[in-house]
């Protein structure tokens, strides 16, 4: 940060600062490339459908696991 940036900063108060911060995160999210209602839809159901297949594959470890324990301490 330059030094010219970095003192007019400063020379704000709590709420100029305050202020700035807010205005810098809506001028952020005014670059961001939204997604369509169809592309929302398709990335949540790739979500739910692969933390479905990973709940799958760690309750067939935990049986498998939880056998094991069974036969040699049990």
């Amino acid at each position: 940060m330059s030094e010219e940036k970095r003192s007019n900063e400063e020379s704000l108060g709590l709420f100029g600062r305050i202020g700035l911060f807010y205005r810098q995160i809506i001028f952020e999210l005014r670059k961001v490339v939204w997604p369509t209602r169809q592309q929302l839809s398709t990335y949540t159901a790739v979500v739910l459908v692969f933390v479905g297949f990973i709940i799958a594959v760690v309750s067939l470890l935990d049986v498998a696991l939880t056998k094991v324990v069974f036969l040699v301490f049990g």
